[in-house]
């Protein structure tokens, strides 16, 4: 069941409605006591208390500014919880809050419902009622916290408390604010804590790092106000990067963890809204919100009850991440942040506008990426970053707002190690793995570079460039024993094999695949490589249930080999391939040229 099916969001009444009908199926899924929900018997690394506490508190993101903005009905459900969660003689009391717990992260969407809706929240309670939910919430002052964007969810529920008198720690508050900013690299990029463990750059720095910093910088703006206009400048310097994020139809380039939260994409642009920013046109802002929200709502991400799914484009748990609960997708309420703005606000006023004139290619060395506007599909160049929550997520090659990428699958063997997008490697040509980090990376110019050391006597170098209108890759593999190589492609949503709509080509060194929702190829630049076109493993890719992955296979002997790929896909069934890259040695590497004799790339292994 799709709960928005009848809504074309559009209008703020649109959107109004939109938290209506999200929040709607859940409704039947609250406790007695209303402070858990319960919708599905699936369950995440943490206990089941805290599981039913993000059913309760996430849709907050979405409800506290819709019911600060407009009517809304359902206050007395999430009152009624609060009131029985925080009660310790209560059966539904959340319980205490640890060192690390999840219930830190939730008890952010409480502080910021008491800053920005108290008439609901907090001045109907008792004065023992008000006196339970502060001592409740002040856990997260005494407890350890991640050293991570979780230090705001400490300052999320301290600005909270403040606003409405209760007892808090603003001390607490401070310091984690004053930690918070030592993750700030320049220009509004953030790393997800200490840049020197490795810390990504991904969604957290938008929905996490600069949402809650505008959040702050709005509701703190006369108490901090030199911070305040820190976290303003940020994040409209940051809105001129990220906007390369997203496409014409509002799908933003999937990467990273997290990416459940779906829609939660758009928070930034709401974010800048909520603080009163504009540094695009207000028309702009608002359809990159609105067309991200607008493209998610209009994808099959519902279970059969009508809640949000684990998933991304469509339910699967191959995909999710530990942490994710089955009410962990309804972070992406955080969107609807605009709500809590009067209607006459310049950004409701704003009709949506088109993508702004955008140059073809952007380097954002920062995170490690050249992102491509292409014919066909926006991707991202990448290099690899470090993370324990999938190296799919983190290392590919490429990633794309049209194929998205796949996780590995569950069975041992040759196409199950995620390898679209990536060079997977193995020893016994049987467990095939893709790098969890990189010893080295290189951002220079449009050309990407990545050093790899799988095993002791093993190393690959790669290199990337963008080459219209798909990308090259060439590798370096010194190797002191025999390796096993494949190389995907994109991986291509499979819809069509039922008949004879979809052809696979494999021959002279290219693998190519053609089906009704387009075209996927690897062309070598040699004939020496393998060809095929292996079917991925079902739910396994985060776009298409199915889908299949033009792959180059070898076996490498012990010495040094260069090789290399050139690598398209598109919707359009009917694009042509073009041939595998001519690598040139030079004294230093190997050079890549244009047909018409311009240089793509220089490999020199030095550099890495």
């Amino acid at each position: 069941m799709d709960p928005v099916a009848d809504n074309p969001l559009h209008s703020r009444e649109d959107f109004e409605r939109a938290v209506d009908q999200l929040v709607e199926p859940l409704a039947s899924q609250f406790s007695p006591g209303r402070a858990r929900v319960r919708p599905a018997a699936t369950g995440a690394h943490f206990p089941a208390v805290s599981a039913e506490l993000e059913g309760f508190a996430r849709p907050l993101w979405g409800v506290v500014p819709r019911g600060v903005g407009g009517e809304f009905d359902r206050w007395p459900l999430f009152r009624i919880g609060l009131v029985n969660g925080t009660d310790p003689s209560h059966e539904e009391y959340w319980g205490e809050a640890d060192d690390y717990s999840q219930k830190h992260v939730e008890m952010a969407a409480i502080g910021v419902g008491l800053a920005l809706a108290p008439e609901e929240l907090w001045e109907p309670l008792s004065d023992a009622e008000r006196d339970r939910v502060a001592t409740w919430l002040n856990q997260i002052n005494d407890a350890e916290l991640y050293d991570c964007n979780w230090l705001f969810f400490r300052v999320m529920v301290n600005l909270g408390l403040r606003s409405v008198g209760a007892e808090h720690d603003w001390a607490a508050a401070r310091d984690a604010l004053d930690r918070l900013e030592t993750f700030h690299r320049g220009d509004g990029w953030y790393t997800d804590g200490p840049k020197g463990d490795g810390s990504p750059v991904d969604y957290y720095l938008p929905w996490a790092m600069q949402f809650y910093g505008l959040v702050y910088a709005t509701i703190a703006d006369e108490e901090d106000p030199e911070r305040a206009e820190r976290f303003r400048a940020r994040a409209e310097a940051f809105a001129q990067r990220h906007v390369h994020w997203f496409d014409e139809r509002g799908r933003a380039l999937p990467f990273g963890r997290s990416l459940t939260y779906r829609f939660a994409q758009a928070s930034f642009w709401g974010g800048l809204a909520f603080a009163g920013l504009d540094p695009l046109p207000w028309g702009v802002i608002r359809g990159l919100w609105a067309r991200n929200i607008r493209w998610w709502l209009n994808q099959p991400v519902f279970t059969g009850g009508g809640l949000l799914s684990v998933g991304y484009r469509y339910p699967t748990l191959k995909v999710s991440e530990t942490y994710n609960s089955p009410n962990s997708p309804y972070w992406a309420m955080k969107a609807f942040m605009p709500l809590a703005l009067d209607a006459t606000h310049p950004f409701w006023r704003a009709d949506e506008e088109a993508m702004p004139e955008l140059p073809t290619t952007s380097v954002q060395g920062e995170a490690g990426k050249v992102v491509r506007r292409g014919e066909d599909h926006l991707f991202a160049l990448s290099t690899p970053q470090d993370s324990v929550h999938g190296r799919e997520k983190y290392t590919k090659f490429a990633y794309s707002t049209e194929f998205g990428f796949s996780v590995a699958g569950r069975r041992p063997g040759p196409g199950t190690a995620g390898h679209d997008s990536a060079l997977a490697l193995s020893i016994d040509g049987d467990q095939y793995k893709i790098p969890a980090s990189a010893s080295a990376t290189t951002v220079d110019g449009t050309t990407l570079g990545s050093r790899w050391d799988p095993w002791d006597g093993v190393t690959v170098r790669t290199w990337l460039a963008p080459a219209v209108p798909g990308h090259v890759r060439v590798h370096r593999l010194e190797t002191d024993r025999t390796v096993h190589s494949e190389e995907g492609g994109y991986a291509l949503d499979r819809t069509g094999d039922d008949g004879s709509r979809f052809e696979h080509e494999t021959g002279d060194g290219t693998a190519l695949a053609r089906y009704p929702n387009g075209t996927s190829g690897i062309a070598g630049s040699s004939g020496d490589r393998t060809p095929v076109v292996v079917d991925g493993e079902p739910n396994t890719n985060l776009m298409h249930p199915r889908t299949v992955v033009p792959t180059l296979r070898d076996t490498h002997e012990p010495g040094v080999h260069w090789f290399g790929s050139t690598v398209r896909a598109s919707p359009d069934r009917s694009v042509p391939l073009e041939p595998g890259p001519e690598l040139r040695r030079t004294d230093d590497g190997v050079v890549v040229e244009t047909a018409e004799g311009d240089e793509l790339l220089a490999c020199a292994p030095g550099d890495l």
